[in-house]
């Protein structure tokens, strides 16, 4: 398959405390796309073993991920667009995520652990303990140049970092 110019779904992607949420959401106003936080898609299970210090195994994640790919299907199949903050930390759950498509982009935000360190104690009202950080970059997989992805740093404001993505999917948005 050939890649698609127009991706229907975007999937904001990065460790916890990178801004996927604030990122996606912003970038969902821009391009007036719907957006969804991946964590609604989490089972009450996995957000109470989360919210207990606790880091999800992948057999936790599994349903997750799935839910999530489901929801792009829903929605790309019905020639709409969406993007999803998910952290997809590993190659493994961005392939359950892609189901193969090519329609679909990840946006990375990277960040330094030092960075995102300082600015987790500023969040209000997450599940997600400061303490799982060293768990999140244990974990991370960086998406390599062969995936459906677009690389960003967090060390910008929202709206440059939005401005940034937008330039990189040439869906035209960008504020100049």
């Amino acid at each position: 398959m050939g890649r698609v110019e127009v991706p229907c779904a975007l999937i904001v992607m990065g460790v916890s405390g990178s801004g996927k949420s604030t990122i996606a959401a912003a970038l969902g106003q821009r391009l007036r796309w719907r957006f969804e936080d991946g964590d609604s898609f989490h089972p009450a299970s996995n957000v109470e073993k989360m919210r207990t210090g606790h880091p999800l195994t992948d057999e936790d994640r599994w349903p997750w991920l799935n839910a999530i790919a489901d929801e792009m299907a829903r929605v790309c199949g019905r020639g709409e667009q969406i993007i999803i903050a998910c952290s997809a930390l590993k190659h493994s759950y961005r392939d359950v995520l892609l189901r193969g498509r090519d329609d679909v982009r990840f946006v990375f935000l990277k960040g330094t652990k030092e960075l995102i360190a300082e600015r987790l104690p500023q969040r209000k009202g997450h599940f997600m303990p400061p303490g799982l950080l060293t768990s999140q970059f244990d974990t991370l997989e960086p998406p390599e140049a062969g995936e459906l992805v677009i690389t960003v740093s967090i060390d910008e404001t929202v709206e440059a970092i939005v401005d940034g993505i937008v330039r990189q999917l040439k869906l035209g948005g960008a504020k100049r």
